[in-house]
């Protein structure tokens, strides 16, 4: 079969922006109707409907116990309704096995043409996904279509591209010849990239998409069969990649069980289940740090990201107003839930230093809660960037915060109303802003998930620097933002927050945010603090899971 003259130029593209890491978008963000067509949206949005209520049967995974389905819809406060075929554990793994053994003989270039041609495949369902995740995660309409359609599939890409060059990073075989004095030793040998074995993907509730398809397009590239075990909360964004997944390998003539959709309860988990299972030999997880630090214990290839405590420095700017308009959109946007969305802000008692002067530190709280506020109130813009809290728990602790956490409280937790009539239920809250100090790490030192910023009142920048990376070493970080206009302050920064594994954005303003990270260029989580121990895409993501195994035999004579 091979890679068709599309796919190969699709892969080619992927390949080099792996290595330039200049900016590359194979799958377009913006909902364009230029791009996918006049009625992509509306013909979505039914697709989406059709769902709601019924069986979802394009899996084609037969031999189901029960249908089961436990999605919520955040805006509508009703179920979705949609349900889907469970199994025993037994039988997915069984049928896994099976798979394993025909997928692992597939050459890499089949594999790629597939895995692409199920993205391409995907790609058609880009506005039906998106409303499929607004209504399992609560994301605003044009999160949900960038960060579960196209900015996952480019994950997904992202990691074929890097599986398929370290397949081809050693030859298949080679004849070695050593000089031994009046012969030569001549040895034929060949090298085989032997995969593990079944992977496990566990997925989140926040985004079950973008970050559940880069583990399992990386398992099914290195030649691993894979188990898609989404969050019961969120499981329909995932059934539609699963499903095309599925669709693109039955068409080619290989077994679709090769990946297979796992569906759970809340009250009957199986995720531990089957990662203690001894034929599971991949295991990739996003969610809390509990489990995820549970299941780095097992002795398997073992992927996480789990929850940290991001911060954002504040030590020097050109424009106060540009910096708050952008950190304030930041804890706003999808309502604090982003792995990577700051929570702590560290600024100095003694104000922050601008062309102007020195803006005071109640200064700096009260433009931070004006410009949240200002957002917020935006008809235009609040409801659509907030979105809805998907869990009624985070809800619950935004509202308890003050009262929980103390300290001054510059901003308090409401609802935002809904602008269109049919959400007029939607389970919101705005963000709630509160002061503390660089005492109070009792308080700011766990990850409080969820629209809570804290604003911590420190000594200098030095021990915003100190505390900030105090909170990555011993709890986690994914992001840092930091502000100075001080050169030799910006290496400081930079060199200690280098040494707890955490990236820094300096001096964002504008459409770039600290939340973004972009396939092809970002270096999703390091894996070198507790947020998680691994980095999309690094080498090391596809390269555990494989082994590359000699074989070798004395060269015929003659």
């Amino acid at each position: 079969m091979g890679l068709s003259p599309a796919n190969k130029e699709i892969l080619d593209k992927a390949i080099e922006a792996l290595h330039t890491r200049v900016f590359h978008a194979q799958y377009p963000e913006h909902p364009s109707p230029k791009i996918y067509g006049e009625t992509a949206d509306e013909d979505g949005k039914n697709a989406f409907k059709a769902l709601r209520k019924g069986r979802f049967e394009e899996l084609q995974q037969q031999g189901e116990i029960a249908w089961v389905g436990e999605e919520d819809s955040p805006y509508f406060a009703e179920p979705v309704g949609t349900t889907y075929p469970q199994f025993t554990n037994e039988v997915l793994i069984e049928r896994a096995e099976k798979a394993f053994h025909s997928w692992r003989k597939v050459s890499k270039e089949d594999r790629a043409q597939v895995l692409i041609d199920s993205l391409e495949r995907f790609s058609k369902r880009f506005f039906e996904n998106a409303y499929a995740t607004m209504h399992t995660t609560g994301q605003g309409y044009m999160m949900a279509f960038q960060a579960s359609g196209p900015h996952a599939a480019d994950r997904a890409l992202e990691a074929v591209a890097a599986g398929y060059e370290e397949l081809g990073r050693f030859p298949d075989s080679t004849v070695w010849e050593k000089p031994m004095g009046k012969y030569n030793l001549v040895i034929n040998k060949e090298w085989r990239a032997v995969p593990k074995g079944i992977g496990l993907v566990i997925g989140c509730s926040t985004f079950p998409t973008w970050n559940s398809v880069p583990g399992v397009y990386a398992d099914l590239m290195m030649g691993n069969s894979v188990l898609v075990k989404p969050h019961p909360g969120a499981v329909l964004p995932m059934a539609i990649v699963v499903a095309e997944i599925r669709n693109a390998l039955r068409d080619a003539g290989f077994d679709p069980d090769a990946c297979q959709l796992a569906i759970d309860t809340k009250s009957a988990p199986i995720a531990k289940e089957l990662a203690e299972h001894k034929a599971v030999k991949v295991v990739d997880f996003t969610g809390n740090s509990e489990f995820g630090s549970y299941l780095e214990t097992l002795p398997k290839a073992v992927f996480t990201e789990k929850t940290g405590v991001n911060s954002i420095i504040l030590d020097s700017v050109e424009d106060l107003d540009k910096v708050i308009q952008n950190i304030t959109f930041s804890v706003a946007l999808y309502s604090g839930q982003m792995c990577t969305a700051p929570q702590n802000f560290f600024i100095p008692a003694g104000g922050v230093k601008t062309p102007e002067g020195v803006v005071s530190f109640d200064e700096v709280a009260q433009k931070f809660a004006d410009f949240t506020n200002g957002l917020i109130n935006n008809p235009k813009a609040g409801p659509f960037v907030a979105g809805t809290i998907q869990n009624p728990a985070t809800a619950e602790r935004t509202v308890e915060a003050s009262k929980a956490i103390g300290g001054k409280t510059w901003l308090e937790t409401r609802n935002i109303e809904q602008p269109i009539p049919y959400f007029k239920n939607a389970r919101t809250q705005t963000p709630t802003v509160i002061e503390l100090t660089a005492g109070d790490k009792d308080k700011f030192s766990k990850e409080m998930f969820g629209p809570i910023a804290f604003l911590i009142k420190t000594k200098d920048t030095k021990e915003s620097v100190a505390l900030a990376k105090e909170m990555a070493e011993s709890y986690g970080a994914i992001s840092c933002g930091a502000y100075t206009t001080d050169n030799d302050m910006k290496e400081y920064i930079a060199d200690e927050m280098s040494l707890a594994a955490t990236p820094v954005s300096f001096n964002l303003v504008g459409q770039i945010f600290v939340n973004q990270n972009a396939a092809f260029s970002d270096f999703h989580v390091t894996g070198g603090n507790p947020a998680g121990n691994a980095s999309f895409t690094n080498p090391d993501y596809v390269n555990r899971r494989f082994t590359w195994v000699g074989m070798r035999e004395p060269a015929p004579r003659g």
